[in-house]
């Protein structure tokens, strides 16, 4: 077998790449149809897009560390099979009132919040249960693989949600059928993870409670520099870099002048790039915090280059270059959180992880959508892309010079691995 895929030898990762292949493409289709149906309901108001991704990750924000206690004291197993459901049933919730014709925005903002109450305790549980269905040897290869899956998902799911909401009219009717998709696509999930051996898990022993746990997982990451440089580059990228969900959605519309079809095109030229990226981190063997810092430096620009594109079709193409360089530093900040934590915090390590890659969002997105309204589609690529570089910046003078210092005398490397 490849190298590049060398992991999909085991049975128990083989059925969890192919059931997280089918959900994640519905759960990006539900991410267009999603935007789509907030920006029909609103007549195209960007504050309302982003107030609703803000609402979709404010859970993150306020659940992920208590989140990340629970994976390390619970069987993740059985915990993902949770926060799969929760999610389905909010899927469906959303899905049928948009298919009724009764959907207000209002409604759009609770179930998008209490889809992001699922996806909270999902995420730690998620990212450290790789390591319990492959041995070390297959670890980096894994969590690259799924990346990768994640990706291949992001270009199948919004080209097909954007075609279907194009086909069906281009209404809320329209979105709800997308949505509908997206609830019957966990159940993919929730089988695989039925049906493992769990005889091939490598499970570890589980936390007993104690007093200060999460606490005890700050203290911890705080102990760390290298960590500390990386939670401050992607806090930046995360909270208003990372907000295409809303730039991509203001730029078809508002600068281009262009439906659904074509946002959904944006998404997944951006997801191409981001596969090609996850490819390349399944083979990497090493990596250093430069990686992570280049990789960072590189999304801004290529963010702020986006922005000042002149046409649909030149800004189509910066795309995937914004997602090479996105999907390259979040792999690199992800390697070396999970692989340089202690397994029983690792848990915890990933949910502050989470809380700072995606709790900033509730923050950035309602900010971003403002900033779009007023100022214009393309202020909000330019101004995410020159705040990732002050995070950079800030991250190097504040905690990188040890853990460079420490590199060049050959001691900092670490195995790469992505989630």
């Amino acid at each position: 077998m490849s190298p590049t895929f060398r992991a999909l030898h085991n049975p128990n990762y083989r059925r969890y790449a192919i059931g997280s292949l089918v959900s994640n493409t519905g759960t990006w289709m539900q991410r267009v149809a999603q935007d789509w149906l907030v920006l029909r309901l609103t007549h195209g108001s960007g504050t309302a897009l982003g107030i609703t991704t803000g609402l979709q990750f404010l859970p993150v924000l306020l659940l992920s560390p208590y989140a990340g206690v629970v994976a390390d004291r619970f069987a993740k197993r059985r915990l993902l099979q949770l926060t799969q459901l929760t999610m389905a049933l909010a899927s469906l919730i959303l899905g049928v009132l948009a298919v009724g014709g009764v959907a207000q925005v209002w409604h759009v903002y609770v179930i998008a919040f209490l889809f992001g109450i699922g996806s909270a305790f999902d995420a730690p549980a998620r990212q450290s249960f790789v390591s319990e269905m492959v041995g070390p040897d297959d670890l980096t290869n894994a969590v690259g693989l799924n990346s990768a899956t994640f990706n291949a998902a992001r270009i199948i799911g919004p080209a097909v949600a954007g075609l279907m909401i194009g086909a069906l009219g281009g209404g809320a009717w329209a979105t709800g059928w997308v949505i509908l998709i997206n609830a019957a696509s966990y159940a993919a999930v929730i089988w695989q993870l039925q049906h493992m051996d769990t005889t091939l898990l490598h499970s570890p022993k589980r936390v007993a409670r104690t007093p200060g746990m999460l606490l005890e997982g700050v203290r911890y990451i705080r102990s760390q520099p290298k960590m500390m440089a990386i939670l401050v580059m992607v806090f930046f990228a995360g909270t208003f870099g990372m907000n295409f969900q809303i730039t991509s959605a203001l730029m078809a519309t508002h600068v281009f002048g262009k439906g659904a079809g074509e946002f959904g095109i944006l998404g997944s030229a951006m997801a191409a790039g981001s596969l090609i990226g996850a490819l390349l981190a399944a083979r990497r063997v090493r990596i250093r915090l430069r990686l992570v810092a280049g990789a960072a430096v590189g999304f801004g620009i290529s963010e702020m280059v986006a922005g000042v594109m002149p046409t649909y079709l030149t800004f189509a193409l910066m795309c995937p270059l914004i997602g090479v360089c996105t999907l390259t530093m979040l792999n690199s900040a992800n390697a070396t959180m999970q692989l340089e934590s202690q397994p029983a915090l690792r848990g915890r390590v990933m949910a502050l992880y989470m809380t700072i890659v995606m709790g900033g969002t509730p923050i950035g997105s309602p900010l971003i959508g403002w900033v779009g309204q007023h100022f214009g589609a393309r202020w909000t690529l330019l101004a995410g892309g020159l705040l990732t570089l002050l995070g950079v910046a800030l991250a190097v003078v504040l905690f990188a010079r040890p853990t460079r210092d420490q590199a060049d005398a050959g001691q900092e490397r670490v195995q790469v691995a992505a989630a």
